[in-house]
């Protein structure tokens, strides 16, 4: 019995896995540094964190779990930031799925009965080996009970069974409960619980027919605390929840911040961009950054946009040496720009030596202190191997990473996205015109390299998984290799003018090819901005473009035809390729032939139950073709990590299709029913999932979305932009008239969207229902 929770639990936690951290291998004390963006339903309830161990053989064993309530989560408003206690993982209380009931309250002359009609419920907990549940439903209110009949062998049962609890007169009165819980019948042993529903019974008195589906609960059993025995976790989670108003109501807004790019009177004036930053903390600065690139993006205006925050910078610096030194916002859009646009650019350039590096695992140090004989292989035959033997191995092995790491940069002109060149070009025009002089000759180099290796290729290198290369986080040989790199790098990008004046002496063995590759850089700098500065004509939304391919990699896409159907080994390995127009496979990525499903016919992207074909982490797309006849393909991965990556990649590329499905199967057809529900009607048993998706930089441009993050951050300075609009008009009362200056119309502006936001609420609030669905 314990054995059989075991493994189910197993099941159940990895069903409900959004994201998985990587693995820290024979570790007590992980450090993981992970970040992930959840994209929720506004109707989620609670957030949890499952620690397990990672058994190569068998199952997974859970460590212990947190979970944070909605409430606790969003009552701090710049999120939760510390040291939580891990509780034990009990079965019962994991929990899953809703459950669709009808509950009336019947009175007459001759008896009074409380009639709870059980019609189906759905996404229940897997408690089987196999990966199902023997689901039956029971009814409860005071003494009185009444169940249903056992559906066997599924998640998603149809009851469709009408129970009646007949009620005493003084029974009325009492201020009870009415439960119905969902248990998992099991022939040998105890049931397992699958969850349960409370309704008070005075709703039923305010309501006499309460209809609808209802989120399973839990026990109830108090997670006990295990006073740190099993560890804790340090977690910094932040909830951001909004009201996304109609796209008319945001246009003054957008008006304001394109007329600061397109129009601007003086650089050193103020402007909608200039007061954004003004009222902006260091804390929220990365993430305003992000939100203005995308929508300058979304306007065709990303180059003009950087264009006026660059100048100014520049203009506002006087010696060169401190130029894009602060995080200031024009330093940190630029960051967030690279990363929009050039991210696939990188994993071109960075990918195959990234991958060679974490094949290798060298042992490689330079620093005499750290050299540790006992962790180098034997070098040579003669006896043990000496420091001297180490550095010289390790000179030689870096010199040929760095070497191919600059050679595949410097090659790389011609990849670089066209819109990434021209700001560039932009960058390096201000630089030049700002300092001219003969000794200030390698500042308009600097400030590109500054960007391009420092904060891109650099970073990039010292963390790979952070940026989408690697699955797993770098073991600890690795990630010194990695690091020793990263510096080296950062030297390339200063173009070698800092050599020598650090700590690091020990870096030295690398300064002759760092120095040699000077020449090489600005070469390819030059070349890099020789492109035609006719802004209108480069492709502004390079994440979007038909021919960027946004995902790509080696799947299993299930047989369709022949004897095998459904069977669990016909799966055979594709390589497939999403665009914003196709998703695309071939046998191979050189292969000539590709079979090809247009995106704006896809329908449903979800996951698919583990029973249906024995198999792990199986989506399924289902896509609607002229006939309006649905068409299901299944793809296996290899991790639950690439599953989700999957499924949000092509939900994000078909999100403004107009013919989503509300409901799916998460089973299989077999023998004339579906594996899931055991029904045999095409209508979806469980609702599809559209709006979960994983945030990362291909997330599509959202205008209305995007604005929004603006306005909350232009309200919480609002106080702010009062006191700088009195300013502005004492000073210039005789030039300018009251509600004419920059800040006098962004507060116009902000005003206008606060009362369309308490408008918008008061009509939810008036037409909101009083069913209670989650009492």
């Amino acid at each position: 019995q314990y054995l059989t929770k075991k493994l189910n639990l197993d099941k159940v936690l990895k069903g409900l896995f959004r994201f998985m951290t990587a693995t820290v291998w024979k570790n007590l004390n992980p450090f993981w540094g992970e970040e992930y963006t959840l994209h929720l339903p506004m109707g989620f309830h609670s957030l949890s964190f499952h620690v397990m161990d990672e058994d190569t053989i068998g199952h997974d064993d859970v460590i212990g779990k947190i979970t944070l309530s909605k409430d606790a989560i969003g009552s701090q408003a710049k999120g939760l930031d510390s040291w939580v206690n891990l509780t034990r993982v009990d079965p019962d209380e994991e929990v899953q799925g809703e459950i669709h009931l009808s509950l009336e309250l019947l009175k007459d002359t001759e008896k009074i009965s409380l009639r709870c009609q059980v019609i189906e419920a759905r996404d229940l907990a897997p408690r089987d080996i196999s990966g199902t549940s023997d689901p039956f439903a029971r009814v409860i209110f005071n003494n009185h009970s009444a169940e249903t009949a056992i559906i066997k062998k599924t998640r998603f049962p149809h009851w469709g069974e009408t129970l009646e609890l007949e009620l005493d007169p003084e029974e009325l009165s009492e201020e009870g409960t009415v439960t119905v819980e969902v248990w998992d019948w099991d022939m040998v042993g105890k049931n397992d619980f699958l969850g349960k529903v409370e309704i008070p019974f005075a709703c039923l008195h305010k309501t006499p027919l309460l209809e609808g589906w209802f989120r399973l609960l839990p026990l109830g059993n108090s997670e006990v605390d295990a006073g740190g025995k099993l560890g804790a976790l340090r977690l910094k989670v932040r909830l951001v929840e909004d009201r996304i108003l109609p796209s008319v109501y945001y246009q003054p807004l957008i008006h304001l911040l394109v007329e600061s790019v397109i129009s601007p009177t003086e650089v050193e004036d103020s402007s909608a961009l200039t007061m954004l930053e003004e009222v902006t903390t260091v804390e929220s600065r990365q993430d305003v950054a992000m939100t203005l690139v995308k929508i300058y993006l979304g306007q065709g205006l990303v180059v003009p946009f950087l264009d006026y925050l660059n100048t100014r910078e520049v203009n506002h610096t006087t010696d060169p040496n401190t130029l894009f030194r602060s995080n200031s916002l024009s330093s940190k859009a630029m960051e967030q720009f690279m990363k929009a646009v050039g991210m696939l650019y990188l994993h071109e350039v960075l990918k195959p030596i990234i991958n060679r590096i974490f094949d290798e695992k060298k042992y490689i140090e330079l620093d005499p202190c750290k050299i540790d004989l006992n962790r180098t292989r034997r070098i040579s035959f003669k006896g043990a191997v000496s420091e001297a033997e180490v550095r010289d191995s390790s000179v030689e092995m870096l010199h040929s990473y760095l070497t191919s790491i600059i050679e595949s940069i410097v090659g790389s002109v011609d990849q670089c996205p066209p819109v990434m060149r021209v700001a560039f070009k932009q960058l390096h025009k201000r630089v030049e015109e700002q300092f001219a002089e003969p000794e200030n000759e390698d500042v308009k180099y600097l400030a590109i390299s500054g960007f391009f290796f420092l904060r891109f290729f650099a970073p990039a290198i010292l963390t790979p998984k952070l940026f989408q290369l690697r699955d797993q986080h770098a073991d600890t040989r690795t990630s010194r290799t990695l690091l020793l790199l990263a510096k080296a790098l950062q030297s390339v990008g200063n173009l070698g003018l800092q050599l020598g004046h650090g700590k690091e002496q020990w870096m030295a063995p690398l300064h002759p090819i760092i120095l040699r590759s000077v020449a090489s850089v600005k070469d390819f700098l030059d070349k890099l901005i020789d492109i035609d500065h006719d802004i209108g004509k480069v492709p502004q939304r390079a994440v979007f473009m038909p021919s960027v391919t946004v995902k790509e990699g080696y799947l299993h896409k299930h047989k369709t035809e022949g004897p095998q159907l459904l069977s669990r080994f016909a799966f055979k390995k594709r390589y497939f390729w999403l665009t914003s127009e196709t998703l695309s496979y071939a046998k191979t990525p050189d292969w000539q032939v590709r079979s090809s499903i247009p995106i704006q016919c896809v329908c449903a992207v979800e996951r698919v139950d583990e029973n249906a074909f024995q198999q792990q982490n199986v989506m399924q797309v289902i896509t609607q073709d002229n006939d309006g006849q649905l068409h299901t393909m299944y793809i296996q991965c290899k991790n639950v990590n690439e599953l989700n990556q999957w499924l949000s990649a092509i939900r994000k590329v078909s999100i403004y299709n107009e013919r989503m499905l509300p409901s799916f199967h998460p089973g299989a057809h077999r023998s004339g029913k579906w594996t899931c529900c055991l029904q045999a009607d095409r209508a979806g048993c469980s609702r599809t999932h559209s709006a979960v998706t994983l945030g990362d930089w291909s997330d599509p441009l959202d205008p209305d979305v995007e604005t929004q993050t603006i306005y909350k951050q232009l309200l919480q300075g609002r106080d702010k932009l009062r006191s700088v609009d009195k300013k502005v008009y004492g000073a210039e009362c005789k030039q300018m008239k009251p509600g004419q200056s920059v800040a006098a119309r962004l507060l116009a502006v902000i005003d206008d969207l606060e009362q369309a936001h308490t408008t918008f609420q008061r009509r939810e609030k008036e037409d909101g229902t009083s069913v209670i669905l989650n009492p």
